[in-house]
């Protein structure tokens, strides 16, 4: 045996469930395709936003929130209608809400880990009680963003490897789960020449060797599809009828989904693989790191949102509301791209980007540059895309907004008078606290909340008042992001096989397993899910793989 427990993948998940594993007294070998820049995969990446229900942040601004309500939220939204592939994701979701209302907290508080004294509004959903949607705040953003989630683990993991108890082969990349006696017990593989490619740049498949490890069980943390284009589209919803051309990609390359098929091919069963999570308001990265490389706006709610020829997203398609209905909506419109149209009060305010890179001020952990968001002005990063990003366009007057929008697409799409009637029509919502637009009626009552009146949402004013100019356009574009499906897993995050049977000494966490059984989120997410589906899986498998070893 070359260690008591092998781990494919040194994302967060993997990092977990080694921790887990380690406080066990266990020996880990974790293997990964890419070199150690990249430990902590997609996660370091992330804006850090963790999903917590009834927490002491919430309970400071004042917002009552239960599990009750929150695993409500999350069954109206997941929507499970699999009697079969959505057997294990209802399970996972009622533990997975227990866990983030009850011992995530501690859990991670215990690790050193902290969350800003804010918390955001996330998905707000569909519009009604019983639709998809948080009825409260609840996305905590970590203080040091997705670095940080990683660290917590990752420091704890590198020290048992200098104590002996781990060990990393990177640029390894496995091609098959070896089975005998119907239980997994290593892996094999292909050596990839060395890399020094900087963390989340392309590196090479060039082979230079073999590889076979042996161990008492192995935990497949690979991540999902989202940076292969090919699985994206062999696996697309027929629902939504064919992809558009091109996505976006808003993960590295490395995310290509390869495990999913090789822990199919050694046994597993693979669920829900039609579930995904893409964004709609994605822009490409003006200085990128992988192919294609997406940013995604997340948007306060005062923005207009325009489709490809000018006509309003109907209610309730607002920014920041209802993610995969919107995409839908976009899809049938026959083009790939919206328009935000918006001014510099707006885009001062309401304007982050999702990443740790584009957040240096949360990333560094600096109190002084992150007091400065409060202070107004267009934060540093969003300043950037101003001046180089081809999604963006700036003028004086409205006429040449909108040319200059057609500009950038390349196509006459949009009629100066069609848009003026959209703007138009929405600014007159504005001279009242109330009106009969839905959308103003949610900026209103979404500044009755502290923190999204302090650092979320401006004051509401008319698009067109010269005194918030100037004008302000954003092409946003689809892009790719999160597998909601994955290896089939039970409440130990153990494999399952086609016929419903335990698949023993193999076991998937992560984006891997869809977060959790398969597909705990079903077919929406609600945000702050993605890191915790990662922490709570990595964790259930360590703790049931050290339990089960004895």
């Amino acid at each position: 045996m070359d260690a008591d427990v092998i781990v494919v993948g040194a994302g967060l998940a993997g990092l977990v469930a080694t921790y887990e594993l380690v406080r066990a007294g266990r020996t880990v070998l974790v293997v990964d395709q890419e070199n150690a820049d990249n430990l902590g995969g997609q996660a370091f990446w992330s804006l850090g936003g963790l999903f917590f229900v009834d927490s002491p942040a919430q309970r400071r601004l004042g917002i009552n929130d239960s599990y009750e309500l929150a695993l409500q939220d999350w069954f109206d939204s997941a929507r499970f209608d699999r009697e079969r592939d959505d057997h294990w994701p209802r399970q996972w979701a009622r533990s997975y809400v227990e866990f983030a209302a009850g011992e995530k907290w501690a859990y991670l508080h215990d690790l050193g880990l902290r969350v800003l004294p804010t918390v955001g509004w996330a998905e707000r959903g569909s519009g009604t009680a019983s639709g998809h949607g948080n009825s409260v705040p609840r996305f905590h953003m970590t203080w040091g963003t997705g670095p940080e989630v990683v660290r917590v683990f990752a420091d704890r993991v590198l020290e048992a490897a200098r104590a002996g108890q781990v060990s990393f082969r990177y640029r390894h990349q496995v091609d098959e789960v070896l089975v005998a006696d119907g239980a997994a017990q290593g892996v094999r593989g292909t050596v990839l020449e060395p890399s020094t490619a900087p963390r989340g740049v392309q590196s090479s498949r060039t082979p230079v060797g073999d590889f076979e490890f042996r161990a008492q069980a192995v935990v497949v943390t690979s991540g999902g599809i989202g940076g292969n284009p090919g699985l994206v589209e062999k696996n697309w919803p027929s629902s939504l009828g064919r992809p558009p051309e091109p996505m976006l990609t808003g993960v590295p390359a490395h995310v290509d989904g390869r495990m999913l098929a090789i822990t199919e091919a050694a046994g597993g069963n693979i669920v829900n693989s039609d579930r995904m999570w893409h964004y709609t308001e994605g822009i490409a990265n003006w200085n990128p790191i992988w192919p294609n490389h997406a940013i995604r706006i997340i948007p306060g709610p005062s923005s207009l949102w325009l489709d490809a020829t000018g006509h309003r997203l109907p209610a309730p398609y607002f920014p920041g509301f209802d993610t995969l209905g919107t995409f839908r909506h976009i899809l049938g419109t026959g083009y790939g791209h919206t328009w935000y149209v918006l001014n510099r009060s707006i885009i001062e305010k309401e304007f982050a980007l999702s990443g740790s890179e584009q957040n240096p001020d949360f990333t560094s952990k600096s109190l002084t540059a992150s007091l400065g968001r409060v202070g107004g002005g267009v934060p540093g990063p969003i300043r950037e895309f101003l001046r180089h990003g081809e999604d963006f366009v700036v003028r004086g007057s409205l006429r040449e907004l909108v040319d200059g929008m057609n500009a950038v697409t390349g196509t006459p799409l949009l009629d100066h008078e069609q848009v003026r009637r959209e703007v138009v029509a929405r600014d007159r919502q504005f001279g009242n606290s109330y009106g009969k637009d839905l959308q103003t009626a949610a900026i209103h009552t979404a500044r009755r909340f502290l923190s999204d009146r302090i650092v979320r949402i401006a004051k509401p004013h008319r698009i067109l008042d010269p005194r918030h100019g100037p004008l302000i356009a954003v092409r946003l574009r689809l892009l790719t992001r999160k597998t909601l499906g994955g290896v089939e897993t039970n409440l130990d995050s153990q494999v399952v096989r086609p016929d419903g049977s335990p698949f023993d000494g193999l076991f998937a966490a992560g984006e891997a397993a869809g977060f959790g059984g398969g597909g705990v989120h079903g077919y929406n997410a609600l945000e702050g899910t993605f890191l915790g589906g990662c922490i709570f899986s990595g964790r259930t498998a360590g703790r049931a793989i050290a339990r089960d070893l004895g």
